[in-house]
């Protein structure tokens, strides 16, 4: 009995509220009598078209900035929230003119394409598929379009591998495929690339591949920074469970995988010997040299206390190991081993939290770490809010100062809230996550009878190095639910 009841698919009608609510729109929570399984409409089918659909409108609110506003006024592109780096990049780094990325030197300030080699192959890609023919705007409306339909297929691989990794939770993906924000923000960037690559890592950790995990993290990392970063909470959960061997095939696909990527652009060779290519390291360099920019913390605090704070990078980096040391304490002292996926989503939103810059595409990237650390609606949907009110505000606040005098927009106190608001949801979701990590039996996942379906060879693993007290087994959920407990192969009265 306990062992079907494991095997039971769970459904978020029965056991959210918010969810039930929403069910209402389609006929109401599912019936105990219903048949699951019998229909070619899967959980993941349904979810991998959903996720399409919300793609769609998400482009069909680009249409006042596709039918003029990326090319004529000022501020249009603000004032209808429609902005996107995808058209204006397509000239502004040479894809128009049939410059190589990384090895032919671009005319202006930008000397080269600063994006990670990945993101630069695909945007390549999309220019061999534009017609070179016609006026330049048109030929960039076609980037645009060649680039929303290659990144309408990330956007339903994230959908599909959410859908896939928590096995007993399939349902928990219609999360990523309804958030707002991410709908409004896919199309501003290739952000997408690396989050979809990410997400089929986390899927094939979830399986216990690691090897193909690290490949696939590798190549997320070769497309954006940020998917490094979970090679950190895999190393102090492997540590706390012993699992070094998995561990170290993951490393190793990730190095291996990147490298291949990387060492044809990023070694060059003259009568001298080898050296590293310019183009190559303009990522790296650029990210180092930034200023402080939109919607970080510091921009904050700059803007409030009218210190330009020109040591940001420093005080960012000693945050973030701060914090990322502080990460490790809690997945060590913790009563329970965390669930991947909650490190991840944590060690993420510490890097969003204490950079130089925070872009709104950036919510993608912990849109679907939030679904597998969080899967509730209420919580889920706060964050959203608030990321959807920066989204607003930051398009708002350039239209206010792009304006001359006109000051049609945003005032910079405006956007200070904006940011504010982007602040406190993503420390208000990680709060949650802390929470559930110091007392398991709140964790909706854990309340289910799963351990840590994210965890692959880690899911429930025995402990073989704790700093804090021995593991006891947490209350069952229905002691939680203020039911008597069930105990294996009895039922105290």
């Amino acid at each position: 009995m306990t062992s079907a009841r494991q095997d039971e698919p769970v459904r978020p009608t029965k056991r959210d509220e918010v969810a039930a609510a929403g069910s209402e729109l389609v006929g109401g929570p599912i019936g105990r009598r219903a048949l699951l399984g019998t229909h070619w409409l899967t959980p993941v089918r349904i979810i991998a078209l959903v996720a399409i659909g919300m793609f769609a409108l998400g482009m069909v609110q680009k249409l006042p900035c596709y039918n003029g506003g990326w090319f004529f006024g000022a501020t249009s592109q603000y004032t209808h929230a429609c902005y996107s780096d995808i058209p204006h990049l397509y000239a502004g780094r040479g894809f128009a003119d049939g410059l190589i990325p990384y090895f032919d030197r671009l005319p202006g300030d930008m000397e080269y394409l600063e994006y990670p080699v990945l993101t630069g192959v695909f945007m390549e890609v999309a220019s061999w598929l534009t017609p070179h023919g016609g006026d330049l705007q048109s030929r960039e409306q076609i980037y645009w379009l060649v680039n929303t339909g290659m990144l309408m297929i990330c956007a339903a691989v994230i959908a599909v591998c959410v859908t896939r990794t928590h096995r007993r939770r399939p349902w928990d993906g219609l999360l990523v495929a309804l958030a707002p924000a991410a709908a409004l923000t896919a199309t501003i960037n290739w952000d997408l690339l690396a989050v979809a690559l990410t997400a089929a890592g986390m899927l094939m950790w979830s399986r216990s591949r690691p090897l193909a995990a690290g490949v696939l993290i590798g190549l997320a990392t070769a497309a954006k920074l940020y998917p490094v970063l979970l090679l950190g909470p895999l190393l102090v959960l492997c540590w706390r469970a012993g699992a070094w061997r998995a561990y170290g095939k993951g490393v190793a696909g990730a190095v291996v995988s990147w490298m291949v990527v990387n060492l044809p652009v990023m070694i060059t060779h003259d009568a001298t010997g080898f050296h590293i290519r310019e183009g190559w390291a303009k990522f790296y360099t650029f990210s180092q040299e930034r200023p402080i920019d939109f919607g970080s913390v510091w921009l904050l605090i700059s803007q409030r206390t009218g210190d330009p704070l020109e040591n940001a990078n420093t005080y960012a980096t000693l945050l973030m190991l701060l914090g990322c040391g502080a990460i490790g304490l809690l997945t060590l002292y913790a009563p329970r081993r965390p669930r991947f996926a909650q490190l991840a989503f944590l060690v993420v939103a510490l890097f969003i939290l204490t950079n130089k810059v925070y872009s709104p595409q950036y919510v993608l990237w912990l849109t679907p770490l939030a679904v597998l650390a969080r899967p509730r609606w209420r919580d889920f949907l706060v964050w959203q809010t608030c990321e959807v009110m920066y989204f607003l505000g930051i398009w708002m606040y350039l239209a206010y100062t792009g304006n001359g005098d006109k000051h049609q927009g945003l005032p910079t106190e405006g956007y200070q809230l904006a940011i504010a608001l982007h602040l406190l949801g993503t420390l208000y979701l990680c709060a949650v996550v802390v929470r559930d990590i110091l007392m398991p039996e709140r964790d909706v996942v854990r309340r289910d009878g799963d351990d840590d379906p994210s965890g692959g060879v880690l899911d429930r693993g025995p402990d073989v190095f704790v700093l804090g007290r021995a593991y006891h087994p947490p209350r069952h959920a229905v002691h939680f639910e203020k039911v008597p407990p069930v105990r294996w192969g009895a039922v105290r009265e």
